[in-house]
């Protein structure tokens, strides 16, 4: 294979790929990961990571931590999923995309042993990744746990720091349909001695870390015993969100390039994060901290999470997609003036949405839409079972004709708001912006 475009196609249509095929495409274990990288010299074991769980804020937390590290002069690995655009998102070094020629080369040198081992695309992807941040000999990088934690083909790391966001209800079908359950999955990152950051205390789950941690005599801290948010402006470039150490008792403001009103949780368990890595001897400074979280998404390419795409007409997408990340959604759409909601909206099939559309506004006017993939639920089925929830609107043929249709149907003074599935988003990213 010789161009990038081939090398995409043949992984795409070779390889068990969850966003396309569900649970089926899942190995239940690690044992594929560890003979591809095993293949490949154990490159996991070359270069220090920092591991990344949690239902919602899991990826806005590796971008924040990944512009840290890389404006503290830190050559900085960031290993995420899905992409939205394009596949080299979910591998970069210090902001940048892997290059697309060393994608052919990967592929191309180990094909046999793909072919051999028959792995998912996602055990693939990270197998490319941790060969890639090897020998390029980053200082640290940041992994997201593609889905759960304990049987995720990233769990094959020793990270320095382990850190775990919100635990919510999602991928029920196969982490569990309790929190206890789902939180059991996440904890599963926690290695011994490692110490690990949980982002928010859930009151009904918090054992569930507590005695993980314990049994590897893990340091475990929970933000919230650290850190407290005083004040949360809205600026017109992101957030301006003010922190008291309850250590030191100092108020600082941190200027956030990410706007979402959920951030306001993540940054806690980033700076309690930070304050970690410091005790293990890296070296980070205020002012490389203020800038790398004032300047996530030029330093990261962080897409997606409430993200406004045009002012005129008035555009904004988020890829929250399960119970808490719509409340987040809802609750932002609450804090804005507009005269009429547009809401560009699809899902997966194997999503339980009876808990999702009872909380999205009945006002809106919804622009039903199925993604481009097997996975995706019919337009039609969407519609159907939103209009059982007092949720009005029409189906439509593709995402691109939902899309035109907003556009038509747009006055000034409305809101055009694209989500419900990132799938969703992607779709307009690459079609339109």
């Amino acid at each position: 294979m010789k161009t990038f475009a081939e090398v995409i196609e043949y992984l795409f249509a070779r390889l068990p790929m969850f966003t396309r095929d569900g649970a089926s495409a899942i190995n239940p274990d690690v044992d594929k990961t560890l003979l591809l990288c095993q293949a490949l010299g154990n490159p996991h074991q070359k270069f220090k990571s920092i591991h990344i769980a949690g239902t919602n804020g899991k990826g806005s937390s590796s971008h924040m931590l990944a512009s840290v590290l890389a404006a503290s002069k830190l050559k900085t690995g960031l290993y995420t999923s899905p992409h939205l655009v394009d596949f080299r998102e979910r591998i970069r070094i210090d902001g940048k995309m892997i290059p697309e020629q060393l994608v052919v080369d990967f592929v191309n040198d180990h094909r046999e042993l793909i072919e051999d081992l028959k792995p998912s695309f996602f055990e693939v992807t990270v197998a490319m990744a941790f060969d890639y941040f090897a020998k390029e000999k980053v200082d640290i990088a940041v992994i997201e746990v593609g889905l759960g934690g304990r049987l995720d083909s990233t769990n094959i790391i020793l990270p320095e720091l382990c850190l775990i966001t919100n635990i919510g209800m999602d991928h029920m079908n196969i982490l569990g349909d309790t929190l206890e359950q789902i939180a059991g999955e996440k904890a599963g990152i926690i290695k011994p001695h490692v110490p690990v950051v949980i982002s928010e205390k859930q009151t009904e789950i918090e054992h569930v870390f507590i005695n993980k941690a314990k049994e590897g005599d893990s340091p475990i801290f929970f933000a919230e015993d650290y850190y407290e948010v005083h004040q949360v402006e809205k600026k017109q470039t992101g957030l301006d969100i003010t922190v008291e150490s309850k250590t030191t008792k100092e108020c600082l403001t941190w200027q956030l390039d990410l706007s979402g009103s959920y951030q306001k949780k993540n940054i806690l368990g980033v700076l309690t994060a930070i304050d970690q890595l410091k005790e293990l001897g890296y070296e980070l400074a205020e002012e490389d901290i203020r800038e790398g979280l004032s300047n996530v998404q030029e330093s990261t390419g962080l897409r997606g999470r409430w993200q406004t795409l045009s002012t005129d007409p008035w555009i904004i997408c988020d890829t929250g997609h399960n119970e808490d990340g719509i409340k987040a959604v809802v609750r932002n759409l609450s804090t804005l003036n507009f005269n009429n909601l547009h809401f560009i909206i699809g899902a997966m099939k194997d999503k339980d949405l009876s808990h999702i559309l009872p909380l999205l506004p009945k006002q809106a006017t919804y622009y039903f839409a199925a993604p481009q993939m097997p996975r995706a639920m019919k337009a039609a089925d969407l519609a159907e079972l939103a209009h059982s929830f007092g949720l009005k609107g029409q189906e439509y043929a593709s995402i691109d004709e939902a899309y035109e249709a907003t556009l038509k149907n747009y006055q000034e003074g409305d809101l055009i708001f694209i989500g419900g599935s990132t799938f969703v988003v992607a779709e307009v990213l690459t079609n339109h912006f």
